[in-house]
């Protein structure tokens, strides 16, 4: 691995990190195409790169994490994927992380599971709310609503969060999908996957470093650095773009997005 790659892999890191279209599973589509090994250094490399994603997070929405109630919801939210992640974390490195076929089926159900999903949503708040927005997509007033997320929907948002452990499902696309089954406000789902992300890709970062930092080399180290500065460029940028998105229209074209990219790498990969 080379600076051209820690550029490459960080900007997709960075434009993908929020989306719901799965960070993880473009990293390793993207480390395939670029011929990179499949080592232990790349998969840590393709960890803790989020780092830069969760700082952007920190920066936009610091005063977010003043209020205790909103605290105490994320707390809740994390626990099923701490423990989960705990419990699964060798299995998911060791025989996942490098999976193409699990990342590609990954993307694909997803993105089926995305449209039907957010069709029925649509349905369901036009027949409920007559006065719903007429692109389908609701006048949303701004900003986090925390009191729409009860403690019980917090605890489901983040086992929903949980599936996501496997390579493709998409951590804030998961959250999305269990956000929109409960009929959340899109932009309070998103909010909260954003500040979600917080405790549970720092976890993984800092449990990966753990484990792993002895298998670095300085140029290693020079390459995360690389990588998290340019993640974090750009998840500044595709945070704001998504919150502006999420107003004015729905998920469909991410789900979209991720069956047609799964059945292009299915070809690339398996039929050529």
């Amino acid at each position: 691995m080379n600076i051209i790659h820690s550029i490459i892999l960080g900007i997709v890191e960075g434009i993908t990190e929020f989306l719901p279209i799965s960070s993880t599973g473009h990293l390793i589509l993207v480390s395939h195409l670029l011929k990179l090994p499949s080592t232990e250094t790349l998969k840590s490399f393709l960890i803790v790169i989020q780092l830069g994603a969760i700082l952007a997070v920190l920066v936009l929405y610091i005063k977010e994490l003043f209020n205790w109630e909103t605290i105490k919801k994320l707390f809740i939210a994390f626990l099923p994927t701490g423990i989960i992640g705990l419990t699964v974390y060798k299995i998911v490195k060791g025989y996942l992380m490098d999976n193409i076929l699990i990342v590609i089926i990954s993307l694909f159900l997803g993105g089926i599971a995305m449209i039907l999903i957010e069709k029925n949503y649509i349905r369901k708040n036009k027949y409920t709310h007559p006065e719903f927005d007429k692109k389908l997509t609701g006048k949303q007033e701004k900003g986090l609503d925390i009191k729409e997320i009860t403690y019980k929907k917090a605890f489901s948002l983040g086992l929903w969060q949980s599936v996501a452990m496997i390579p493709g499902v998409s951590r804030s696309g998961a959250t999305i999908i269990g956000g929109l089954l409960m009929n959340l406000k899109r932009e309070t789902i998103v909010k909260f996957s954003f500040l979600l992300a917080i405790p549970t890709m720092l976890g993984a970062s800092v449990l990966d470093l753990y484990k792993s930092y002895h298998l670095f080399s300085s140029a290693d180290f020079l390459n995360i650095g690389i990588g998290f500065v340019i993640s974090f460029i750009f998840a500044l940028i595709f945070i704001k773009w998504l919150l502006g998105y999420v107003q004015k229209h729905n998920f469909i074209p991410f789900g979209w997005y991720r069956i047609i990219l799964a059945l292009v790498f299915f070809i690339v990969f398996f039929v050529i």
